[in-house]
């Protein structure tokens, strides 16, 4: 009764003396109105045009800058390509990530709901897959693509995705049993164990920790026992030191890390991090002008894919880096947001998959940066929608579309409409 009392005059009016659609009363409840699309004249936006247009600043600014630091490489004999060779598969990357995105918009949550299990399980395949000898292809001592005649799928990105919707599902079928460790995490600490030994076989332990953590994010936010979470995180962070530490090269990234301008470690483990931060030193405040770096001259490798943040600091300087950082931070929060708007309405499968996609975003964002600017050991991570690499790029963008798939259903049921 009480409740009803609370709900009657919101439904009526809202905080504003605005009249409110069927839809909105819980939203007002919880104090998300206001970050909902909610138009003063009582209108709404179908779409987020605000959230479009950054993905779409950081798509187009992106492709700029594996341009700018890739067309050196033309130069080099371990390619032999054009000048624009990297640009023209990043745009045709960018193309078929676009379609994908469209496709998966198209979907309904519930429909992506239903097919979560089976995603992650096409996952696991290709993971499998790519370990086959003449199927998987390596490079630089790890085996992580598939050839696709012209293209590489690397199903470690895909999985990524897989993993975001699996958690959410089994968040959403378990939340009776999320304060008990055998039934509410043990299955699931089981299937990221599969996955852990088959990204370490490749290896790749940097997309393990990514997918660790969108795991570990989900089931806190979807109601897992604090004290069992903590647990579970010091347990975690046990086994990846452990991994680290028993692996010669790995421990050797660590201790170059610490110090990579030692006569030992700068011309060795320490090159890439030693020559990204000479980029940083030379961009100063607002670099040294686009297209100008020195560093992407062979001196800097990967400088378009784990190092592209290191060439826009040369080359934008630290204004450049910051709004790369400001932009993702608002994507995060936003994902954050309206995965709070979806679990408000009772939406809690799209809530979590928003909030998940949002953790993906910020923390790989936050690892590629950090790496490149020495706060954190070097680790072949991507930056999200920036960095050249199609598998990458694809999933993202998929992510992110889903991502505005809940938005979309939000505001449909906030317009007192079907969501699906």
């Amino acid at each position: 009764m009480r409740l009803n009392r609370v709900l009657r005059p919101l439904r009526r009016r809202g905080r504003g003396g605005e009249r409110l659609t069927p839809g909105a009363d819980r939203l007002a409840l919880a104090g998300l109105g206001g970050v909902a699309g909610v138009r003063s004249d009582g209108r709404f936006d179908r779409v987020d045009a605000t959230l479009l247009t950054v993905v779409a600043g950081l798509l187009m600014f992106g492709a700029v800058m594996v341009y700018s630091a890739s067309i050196a490489l033309a130069d080099s004999p371990r390619y032999n390509v054009t000048p624009a060779h990297f640009l023209l598969r990043h745009a045709s990357s960018m193309l078929i990530a676009a379609g994908a995105a469209a496709c998966a918009f198209a979907v309904p949550m519930k429909g992506w709901q239903q097919a979560a299990r089976w995603t992650f399980l096409g996952g696991v395949l290709l993971l499998v897959v790519v370990l086959v000898p003449g199927i998987g292809k390596g490079a630089l001592g790890a085996r992580r693509w598939i050839g696709l005649g012209p293209l590489n799928l690397q199903p470690s990105e895909l999985m990524k995705l897989a993993c975001v919707l699996y958690a959410a599902d089994f968040t959403v079928r378990k939340q009776d049993t999320m304060h008990d460790f055998r039934r509410g995490f043990l299955p699931m600490a089981g299937v990221m164990a599969v996955v852990g030994v088959l990204l370490l076989l490749q290896p790749d332990l940097g997309a393990f920790g990514v997918i660790v953590a969108i795991s570990m994010g989900i089931l806190f936010l979807g109601g897992v026992n604090g004290r069992l979470f903590a647990s579970i995180t010091v347990a975690l962070a046990v086994a990846f030191m452990t991994v680290i530490w028993t692996s010669p090269w790995r421990r050797d990234r660590i201790f170059a890390y610490l110090d990579p301008w030692s006569a030992d470690n700068v011309l060795g483990r320490g090159y890439q991090l030693s020559h990204s931060l000479i980029a940083f030193g030379r961009g100063e405040w607002f670099g040294v002008g686009l297209g100008a770096s020195v560093e992407k001259l062979h001196y800097l490798p990967e400088a378009h894919t784990d190092f592209i943040v290191a060439v826009i600091g040369e080359e934008l300087g630290l204004a450049g880096v910051l709004a790369v950082v400001l932009a993702f931070y608002w994507l995060t929060r936003r994902a954050f947001e309206i995965g709070r708007q979806a679990v408000a309405l009772d939406r809690t499968f799209g809530g979590l998959v928003a909030q998940g996609v949002g953790l993906w975003i910020g923390v790989q964002a936050f690892i590629n940066i950090g790496v490149a600017s020495g706060l954190l050991p070097t680790k072949g991570l991507t930056l999200p929608l920036m960095s050249y690499g199609g598998s990458a790029l694809l999933s993202t963008v998929v992510a992110l579309a889903l991502l505005l798939r809940v938005d979309f259903e939000n505001r449909a049921l906030m317009r007192g409409g079907m969501a699906s």
